[in-house]
């Protein structure tokens, strides 16, 4: 398996990861029936909750963008040293977003985040034939 579909794999485990981080928050801020429940006097989810779940939706929007990419890559049978880091700068930026967002970190959140796009932008312009 190349490293570009390795740090997919790897993207898609960190999803897994965050719903179940978010899930557990979901259970503690509103209760275990509640959330079984319809849901429909639920309420906002607040704090750490609310983090996990724009984190999800974040890096779910993150994955919708990168996965595609990487997958026609490794149909197309291009792999480079471009595509390599754009892949590992995706995935580790999105490890520290994830951290950082759940941490409430201000600021430096969207620096890593900015550091995935461009590593998705990497792997899109190299499998384009466009950089090298």
């Amino acid at each position: 398996m190349t490293t570009e579909l390795t740090m997919l794999l790897y993207a898609t485990g960190l999803l897994i990861l965050l719903i179940l981080v978010q899930a557990m928050a979901g259970i503690r801020s509103k209760g275990l029936m509640p959330l079984a429940n319809n849901r429909d006097n639920l309420g906002p989810a607040e704090g750490f909750h609310a983090r996990g779940l724009r984190v999800v939706d974040n890096h779910r929007e993150g994955l919708t963008m990168f996965a595609p990419i990487v997958l026609v890559a490794a149909v197309a049978g291009v792999s480079s040293p471009m595509t390599v880091l754009g892949a590992q700068l995706f995935f580790y930026s999105r490890v520290a977003h994830a951290g950082l967002y759940l941490l409430g970190v201000p600021l430096v959140r969207p620096l890593a985040w900015a550091v995935g796009l461009a590593g998705t932008l990497m792997v899109l312009l190299a499998t384009l034939g466009l950089i090298h």
